[in-house]
Formats: structure tokens, sequence, C-alpha cells
């Protein structure tokens, strides 16, 4: 039903890994292999291409549903339907930012003091002229097609780029100006093939699927036991989403409790919750989380 492209390059193993957790694996003859396939009957055709390319050929129609950056989309200037953000990004869950970037020792502290004819480097080059515009400066944008740090200061003065930790930049000796844009990793259709009742509720069920897998990270499932007399005292240091599920074991003595609870912390609070009277603990991998 739906036809499917996914981001190649930096973006393309964080993705596989997500539809993987999301019970969408994505296969392929080989990494270098753009045709794919997902064993679902909602997708029948997948290609891994670049996500520079993707929102226009999203907008085009030649695909129905893809992922990119934000930072594309805003690049190209696609008309394309979000179906949300999905939170991960290359390194980390957090998203990455377009920033104008200059040498630590550069004369420079906002984008009104760059001087006339400045010579800006970036792989972005339609969103830093609107950016410069914006701001009244004139200056002469180089497209840059990869190591865009390496260019200053001897090809040019100043570069936008993306960055997701700012290592790479503090590593070249780069300070950042200014930011253009935060861009998360979406999920977005196309227009006319979005507003098909039957595609939408297939992209939705996409949609369901990928985001319980990413509020999974981070997050297992404990399940212990606790005799009665125990039970407020687990109770009090036991996390939870909302609140822990307790149900009353045969003879009613004891209870089963159960929750979810981040992954980070699991080593103290196991050993705290045997101290306050639980036992028979069970700590559980979590593959999605559905609301």
């Amino acid at each position: 039903m739906l036809s499917l492209v996914l981001p190649k390059g930096s973006l393309e193993k964080a993705t596989l890994e997500l539809f993987d957790a999301a019970d969408l694996t994505v296969r392929r003859t080989s990494d270098r292999d753009y045709r794919a396939s997902i064993d679902d009957p909602r997708i029948d055709r997948v290609r891994v291409l670049r996500p520079q390319e993707i929102p226009t050929y999203l907008e085009q129609g030649l695909f129905d549903l893809g992922i990119t950056g934000r930072d594309w989309i805003t690049e190209t200037d696609s008309d394309v339907v979000s179906l949300g953000q999905l939170q991960y990004s290359k390194a980390t869950a957090n998203p990455v930012r377009v920033i104008m970037a200059v040498p630590n020792d550069a004369p420079w502290q906002s984008v009104a003091d760059l001087p006339e004819g400045v010579r800006i480097s970036t792989e972005f080059p339609e969103m830093t002229r609107r950016f410069l515009e914006k701001h009244g400066v004139k200056a002469k944008v180089v497209p840059s097609y990869g190591a865009t740090e390496a260019k200053v200061p001897d090809i040019v003065d100043v570069i936008v780029d993306l960055t997701e930790t700012g290592s790479s930049l503090r590593k070249n000796g780069l300070r950042i100006l200014d930011t253009l844009l935060t861009s998360y990793t979406e999920l977005v259709a196309n227009r006319e093939a979005y507003e098909d009742a039957d595609k939408r509720a297939a992209m939705e069920d996409v949609s369901l699927l990928l985001q319980g897998a990413i509020r999974a990270r981070g997050n297992v499932l404990l399940k212990l036991n606790v005799a009665q007399a125990d039970l407020a005292a687990v109770l009090e240091i036991m996390p939870s989403m909302s609140s822990p599920t307790v149900t009353a074991l045969a003879g009613g003595e004891s209870s089963a409790v159960e929750s979810v609870v981040a992954k980070r912390g699991v080593n103290t609070l196991i050993p705290a919750l045997k101290a306050a009277g639980a036992h028979d603990i069970l700590e559980i991998p979590i593959a999605k989380i559905v609301d």
C-alpha cells in the first residue's frame, strides 16, 4: 500500500535500528543496496536514499512516506505533511542544530557583525541565504559537499553546518555565532497520499509503532512479589509512569507489583526494593510503550 523512503548516510544505522525495534525490520541484500523490503502488508516498496533528496521526492509524489530531518525540509522548502517528530539522531536522542560558526579568534560576536562579502561555506545554501537576508548581511555563500569545518579559515571565513554534540566544532577551533534551526528527525508524507483514508491509516499505524519503540528506550518492566506488611514500604520507593500495578496473590497475604521504570538507576533500585521486603524481582526488557 505505502511506498517508503528512508535516509542513507549518518541517520541510516539509527533509522534501521528503530525500524527493527518497531518490528518493521528493513531487509537488504547488502549495505550498499538502495532497494529494500519490509515484511508488512502496509508497506510494498522501500528505498534508502540521501535525506537531502527525500522531502522533494515526497512532495513530487514519488513516495508516500519517508523519514528525513526538519533541516532538509526547510532547506528544500518542500510542501509535505509531518506525522510528528521521531526523537532520535545520529548519536543521541537530542535534536541537531543548524548553526553558524566562526574561528575562536574571529572578532564577530553576532551575525550582524559580519562584514560585507564574508565567505560562508555550507550544505544549506538556501537556508543560509534566507537567514542572511533577514539580518541584512551581504555575503558570498559557497555550497559545501562535505568536510565543511575543515574549510575555515583557509577557504572561507564562516560555516553554516549541523552539530549534535559540538565536539567537532571544538576540535576544529570553532565557536557558534548563531543557531539557524533546531531540527529533529521527522516522519513525513506526501500530501495527496495523506488525504487517502486507507494510506493515512497505514501511515498512522507505522507512526504508532515507531513512537512506541522510541518511548520504550531506556525503560524496563520491573515485576516483584511482596508481603502485605511490606507493600507500603515497597510502593513508596517504586517509581512508575503513572502508578504501579498491584494484584493480590492467592492466599491474600502477598501482592504482585509491576511498574515501568527507567533503566538508569535500576542498579540501585533493585537492592532498595529487596531491602524494603520485595522478593522474586524480575527485570524485563520492553520493546514498545504505546499509550
